[in-house]
């Protein structure tokens, strides 16, 4: 049997995950913000870009500035150093160079020469330069003090410089090799400066009196140039910030003449869809934003004409609805009296006569009903309808909805089951209202069923109650689930109404159900049956973000092949298998209602079972937060989704 071993990587990615999105959390409101605000956008892109620029132009500054120091620098020490060496040479050659010997003849002291020839080289460059002496590799050799000899060419520097510190090893090598004049740079180290500081050494091989070699070297310390590149630095600094600032208020200002008529339109744009259609905007100048401007407020103008022109003939429309609908209730009740006096009489009347009778009391019934439901219409439309909310027991409800529509479901030869009835379902809601929704949904679902069962399901979970009526006749076809809520919208016109329905019920349905700030959305298919299902909040302090019940049910279509496809799959059929080519049937399902008397013609060899619906769990409501209904206890209306397109994402 081949074993099977867990990926160690498979453990890691959602802790990876979950580090991810605990990371991006405190990042979030700056990235919402930056995608937001085009004028933050622009004016950071700006100061970033000035800031480069500004870099750029001071390092290639810097860098002119540097080379100019230093090649004025090396001109300056070239100079003073090729002087100081023609004085040394001519110090040499001098006849008073030494001093007399015992013998009355000259005979030159080198110590006492080399130290006042560097004091006499230093003393007009204090500060600016230092002067080292010392001895040569080349043809020395050694001598030892003595009265005859009292000095060697031993090291000797002005300014306290250590000689031997700070002329570089190599330059003393070529100075010993070739008697030019050698430069290099070096750190020259001083008592005062014991770690060194950068300089400029020039330096020759000469002779002394004696004719013995022995190295002479100009040190030319930077400490000006330094102050003066510093200076520099500090200036462009200070000069770039400053342009830097300066740019990034100009971008602001600029930007600011562009967005602010920009954010100036969504406002307005956001209070004309709000229903201030006076709004307009401040046009000033002749230039594109004002004729922007111009042009918005002609559309807003025309849009409020188009609108106020609609709104009365809607006016218009809904007080001829309620004037007739009240008009009419009269001489109904007239009609009706007579109506019920020749019914009652019909025993006497023959055949013919009796059966008009009964007509016409069977018209006047749709008549009452259908005038009751233009008058619940027009309460509507005219924002009177008040919600009387009350903590109730949704099974309470269903029974009384179906007792109600027994008869009718006998008539049909259907049966209606109810699921999910073991544990109290309450909610704060108005139990006439409810009902009303409940009762007609339910009557369609049997007059649409085709004599199939009709399935009614509630469920509870988090801040959510709903109930869902499903059924197995003609379905709906694909766009007719966002139509089926439109006023005396029928799914097919030649059919005829047996129940007496006038065409109004799923829109006082939908309107019940957006006075409780809920949802009455639809699922069908051609063929497979439809469900509708009924979200409310359970309290009118919630807000609905998912319903404990799945729109689109577990026996549609669509599932059924998709679990069908995971059975082959699990038992290693290919992929284009059907349920014919299984080794065994599939396990029963275990449910709690009996299967629907429709086979499904995608899979006709394996007889469906409806699934028993999953215990609800608020952390697993359908829905991802997108789509947030408030509730409003006072009454009225409320935003929603209306339609199942509306709030599909909500089941996705």
């Amino acid at each position: 049997m081949e074993s099977r071993h867990a990926d160690p990587l498979t453990g890691l990615v959602p802790v990876l995950r979950s580090f991810v999105r605990w990371a991006r959390r405190p990042l979030q409101p700056a990235v919402r913000l930056w995608r937001r605000n085009i004028q933050l956008r622009v004016v950071a892109t700006t100061l970033l870009m000035s800031l480069g620029v500004v870099l750029l132009l001071g390092v290639v500054v810097i860098g002119q500035v540097k080379n100019g120091l230093l090649d004025a620098k090396r001109q300056t020490a070239q100079s003073q150093a090729v002087g100081g060496f023609a004085v040394a040479k001519e110090t040499a050659r001098a006849p008073d160079s030494g001093s007399a010997g015992a013998d009355g003849q000259h005979s030159p002291d080198t110590a006492t020469w080399l130290n006042s020839l560097v004091e006499g080289l230093a003393s007009s460059g204090q500060g600016v330069y230092s002067v080292v002496a010392l001895s040569s590799n080349a043809q020395e050799q050694p001598i030892s003090r003595t009265a005859d000899s009292p000095g060697t060419h031993a090291p000797r520097g002005s300014g306290g410089v250590r000689p031997e510190e700070s002329v570089p090893a190599d330059l003393r090598k070529a100075l010993d090799e070739r008697s030019d004049v050698f430069e290099r740079y070096t750190s020259m180290k001083s008592d005062s400066v014991p770690d060194g500081e950068p300089a400029l050494i020039v330096g020759q091989r000469l002779s002394d009196p004696n004719g013995k070699p022995f190295q002479l070297y100009y040190l030319f310390p930077f400490d000006q140039e330094e102050k003066t590149l510093g200076l520099v630095k500090g200036t462009l600094a200070t000069a770039g910030i400053f342009v830097v600032v300066l740019l990034g208020a100009i971008a602001w200002l600029v930007v600011r003449q562009v967005v602010t008529p920009v954010r100036m339109a969504a406002q307005i744009s956001e209070r004309l869809a709000a229903g201030h259609l006076q709004e307009r905007m401040k046009v000033t100048g002749e230039d594109d934003i004002a004729r922007l401007g111009e042009s918005f407020n002609k559309m807003a103008h025309t849009l409020q004409v188009k609108i106020q022109q609609l709104e009365d003939l809607s006016r218009m429309q809904r007080r001829f609805v309620s004037d007739v609908s009240h008009e009419l209730r009269t001489p109904l009740t007239t009609v009706r009296m007579a109506a019920d006096v020749i019914h009652e009489a019909r025993a006497d009347f023959d055949p013919a006569t009796a059966r008009s009778a009964e007509l016409l009391q069977n018209q006047l019934d749709r008549f009452e009903s259908m005038l009751s439901d233009l008058l619940e219409i027009s309460r509507f439309d005219a924002g009177a309808a008040a919600l009387e909310a009350e903590p109730i027991d949704l099974r309470d409800v269903v029974r009384r909805v179906v007792d109600g529509a027994e008869p009718i479901a006998e008539r049909k030869g259907s049966r209606i089951v109810v699921h999910g009835d073991e544990r109290p379902v309450t909610v704060e809601a108005d139990a006439r209202r409810v009902e009303r929704v409940l009762r007609n949904l339910v009557v369609n679902a049997v007059e649409h069923g085709e004599g199939h069962d009709v399935h009614v399901r509630l469920a509870s979970a988090g801040g959510a109650v709903a109930v869902a009526v499903r059924d197995y006749g003609v379905g709906l076809k694909p766009g007719e689930a966002t139509r089926v809520f439109n006023r005396f919208w029928r799914a097919d016109p030649a059919r005829a109404r047996t129940t007496g329905g006038t065409g109004l019920g799923l829109s006082i349905a939908l309107e019940d159900a957006r006075l409780h700030g809920g949802w009455l959305q639809a699922w069908g298919e051609p063929g497979g049956g439809s469900q509708f299902r009924l979200t409310l909040p359970r309290t009118g302090a919630d807000s609905l973000r998912g319903s404990p019940i799945a729109l689109e049910p577990e026996d549609s279509r669509r599932n059924r092949n998709r679990d069908l496809a995971s059975t082959l799959s699990h038992r290693g059929m290919p992929p284009g298998a059907t349920a014919l080519d299984a080794a065994t049937p599939p396990a029963p399902s275990h449910h709690s209602f009996p299967a629907p008397r429709f086979a499904a013609p995608a899979i006709p060899s394996m007889p469906f079972t409806p699934p028993r619906p999953p215990a609800a769990d608020p952390a697993a409501l359908p829905g991802n937060g997108a789509r947030v209904v408030g509730h409003r206890a006072g009454g009225g209306t409320v935003t929603h989704p209306t339609t199942a397109d509306e709030a599909r994402e909500d089941d996705d």
